[in-house]
């Protein structure tokens, strides 16, 4: 499924066979040419969209979610996901409702960003509506409707709040979705830069190590192609995210540094002056995310609300 103006380029969506009609795991950005596409592969299997009996998305994003309630509307189909990624739906809705809501522009200028910076921002705000809302809320280990076969759900949160793994038991297969893609690192940021009482690294580095601990190794993930070695690679992007850890503690001193200036001292794959203002957000994000596990981890310390700040 393409996913146009993306460096990713496609999301690959799953067609599970059962005895009800097609489940489809994920479904795609909301996008004439990914509509087309999910048509061609539908018929090149021998079904159609309006066949499609369930669609399990593994996490909110528009590249996963973005299609399933045009399918519904066609097919009837029941849509699930997990209920955080559900309650994350819920806020953005309730967000772009609100005219006194918060922008990206707001967001980046807490984390120390300038003025001007936070206008580019504005200028090129492009996020996506939300996605449909689900029909079916799934909690860990609960099994998806798919008669005559065992697809269990395995919470991975981390890339986002209710990101789920879908354990084919009869074929031992896992579907990773952006939990464990076999050369990406998956992104993990914390949104808003200072929302309390969550660590979402914290807890993506314990799902990736229950993933490694399964004994299942054939993955197809949404992303890329389907690999065997998911307790490998996701001791590799333990590994990563440490280094990361260890590169951002070491930024930090006694003078408090702000988050903005965090993000812009940290190696990225391409240099920050390059980088459009989305991918500030992001790497912004991803900053945040990393302080967060090193508070409490005991390894720094904020010591201000506007502009965020930190300290070793």
């Amino acid at each position: 499924m393409p996913i146009p103006g993306n460096p990713l380029g496609k999301t690959l969506v799953y067609v599970l066979e059962n005895e009800r009609g097609p489940v489809l795991i994920d479904a795609g950005w909301e996008h004439p040419e990914a509509w087309k596409a999910l048509k061609a592969g539908l018929t090149g299997l021998g079904t159609a969209i309006e066949d499609v009996y369930g669609v399990v998305v593994t996490h909110m994003h528009p590249d996963h979610a973005g299609l399933a309630g045009r399918i519904r509307e066609r097919s009837g189909a029941w849509v699930a996901m997990h209920r955080a990624d559900a309650e994350v739906i819920t806020h953005m809705r309730a967000d772009l409702e609100n005219p006194n809501g918060e922008d990206l522009g707001d967001w980046i200028g807490r984390a120390g960003a300038s003025p001007e910076e936070q206008d580019a921002m504005r200028a090129n705000d492009g996020r996506p509506d939300p996605p449909a809302m689900p029909d079916r809320l799934l909690e860990d280990g609960d099994l998806v409707d798919l008669p005559g076969r065992t697809l269990r759900t395995i919470w991975t949160p981390g890339h986002s709040p209710g990101h789920i793994c879908l354990h084919l038991e009869d074929r031992d297969l896992l579907f990773t979705g952006d939990h464990v893609l076999p050369e990406i690192t998956p992104h993990v940021g914390l949104y808003p830069y200072d929302r309390p009482e969550v660590d979402p690294l914290g807890g993506y580095l314990a799902s990736l190590e229950r993933t490694a601990a399964m004994g299942v190794e054939d993955a197809m993930p949404a992303h890329q192609y389907s690999f065997t070695g998911i307790s490998r690679r996701a001791k590799e992007i333990i590994e990563h995210h440490e280094e990361r850890l260890a590169e951002v503690r070491a930024l930090l001193g006694d003078e408090p540094q702000t988050l903005w200036t965090l993000a812009t001292r940290c190696v990225w794959s391409y240099s920050w002056e390059k980088m459009p203002p989305i991918s500030h957000h992001l790497a912004v994000g991803e900053t945040a995310a990393h302080l967060r596990t090193l508070e409490k981890r005991g390894q720094a310390r904020r010591t201000g609300g506007h502009p965020l700040s930190y300290v070793r």
